[in-house]
């Protein structure tokens, strides 16, 4: 096949949110959404892991290599989501999210269809396609721009980074991050740096 060259510059520039404009989105949201907000901001999920949360001791992780350093420098409980690939893998909540996070519990799980995929979903707070709507809505209209919630995972490395590099070297912070991502391959987690 041919090579097509666009003649439009690729635009590299971050998507991240700073803690700030992320508390102001938050604000703004219904309670459902602004929780959702809230945890993919301080845990750096996709939208549609949101869905998959659960308690790691009910849902373990699936065996990966960890470094021992991994959420090093924060407190919280450990959750477990289902990523792309159906990795499933461990993040923390800082415990005042968690806490309001189960007081979310559906007393049974409930199947629900985003995009095309169906998941178990065991909280009742906003995910998906509905949750990155809300989320670039109130972005645009607060702060007159949108980097989509997936910027938030953006936000989640970025802070990451500079927390760990204040006693770690930059290729161990970056190994780390890319854990706590999902991505277990650092060179992935750099473009979440820009």
């Amino acid at each position: 096949l041919n090579v097509i060259k666009s003649e439009y510059n690729q635009i590299l520039k971050s998507r991240s949110y700073t803690r700030e404009q992320v508390r102001i989105i938050a604000s703004y949201q219904t309670a459902k959404h602004s929780l959702s907000t809230q945890i993919a901001y301080s845990s750096g999920l996709r939208a549609h892991e949101l869905f998959t949360l659960e308690k790691a001791s009910i849902q373990p992780a699936d065996e990966r290599p960890a470094h021992k350093e991994k959420f090093l420098g924060r407190e919280g409980e450990l959750y477990t989501v289902t990523g792309k690939g159906g990795l499933t893998r461990e993040i923390l909540i800082p415990y005042h999210l968690a806490e309001k996070l189960e007081q979310t519990r559906l007393a049974e799980p409930k199947l629900i269809e985003d995009r095309g995929v169906f998941y178990k979903q065991n909280y009742n707070i906003a995910g998906g396609k509905n949750f990155s709507n809300s989320f670039s809505t109130v972005s645009k209209n607060r702060l007159n721009w949108s980097g989509g919630a997936h910027g938030l995972r953006h936000s989640y490395a970025q802070e990451r980074m500079k927390e760990l590099q204040m006693t770690l070297t930059r290729d161990l912070a970056l190994e780390i991050v890319s854990q706590e991502l999902g991505h277990f391959r650092p060179q992935i987690t750099e473009v979440y740096l820009r």
